[in-house]
């Protein structure tokens, strides 16, 4: 059938078919296979960034626990980087094997964004992560993180002090920050074993760095 300028009914109707169950779909959630799988394949890449290189160290505990819990969101890719393994010497230091550099600058610059495990040293990060820090510059730029420190006093000086140095590296930090004490959620300061109500502050953290950093991914691309 057609009308009375010569339009199919049918193709019509099917139209009109197709656009409402376009919008039952954005409205309800539903989603075909194809869709689901390019969702998929562009989920957020993460870095949990161990900031601690010492012998005896916890912050592998610490960034193990945070990665679990981050993994069973289901929301992004989320990899542990250890500053270790990148043997970064002192940056412009003479005759220092800098080879890792490069590595660095890679796995650096394919994460969306970040979360930095901190320990406090003497009000401040530690040299090892500071250092790593001035390594790169627009491999951080314009992406967001979330802070999970340690310490006497849960590394809420270590905290705010790496606040100021990520905002000069255009790195947008969320206010939500999981402070862990070494009194209670360690044992003989060294075995991790983190309050409950920890684990509700790390999710809420990640609450808020997922959408900053599916915002800044906007302006990188």
């Amino acid at each position: 059938m057609v009308n009375k300028n010569g339009i199919s009914l049918v193709i019509l109707a099917t139209k009109v078919v197709k656009n409402k169950l376009g919008f039952l779909s954005k409205l309800f959630g539903t989603q075909e296979p194809q869709q689901e799988e390019e969702k998929t394949m562009t989920k957020l890449n993460i870095g949990i960034i161990l900031g601690s290189t010492r012998e005896g160290r916890v912050s592998p505990q610490v960034g193990a626990w945070v990665k679990e819990l981050a993994d069973k969101r289901g929301d992004a890719n989320y990899t542990i980087i250890d500053i270790a393994e990148y043997k970064l010497p002192l940056l412009g230091e003479a005759g220092g094997d800098a080879s890792g550099a490069a590595a660095w600058s890679e796995i650096i610059a394919k994460q969306d964004g970040f979360v930095f495990i901190v320990q406090e040293y003497n009000h401040s990060i530690t040299g090892a992560l500071k250092n790593a820090l001035d390594y790169l510059r627009e491999e951080w730029n314009n992406k967001a993180a979330g802070i999970v420190s340690y310490g006497s006093v849960g590394g809420a000086r270590a905290t705010e002090h790496l606040r100021g140095i990520l905002s000069e590296l255009l790195v947008a930090h969320v206010r939500v920050h999981p402070a862990l004490s070494l009194f209670t959620d360690f044992e003989n300061g060294t075995d991790f074993k983190p309050a409950a109500v920890q684990a509700d502050s790390v999710n809420q953290m990640l609450d808020q760095v997922i959408p900053w950093t599916t915002a800044l991914n906007t302006i990188r691309k």
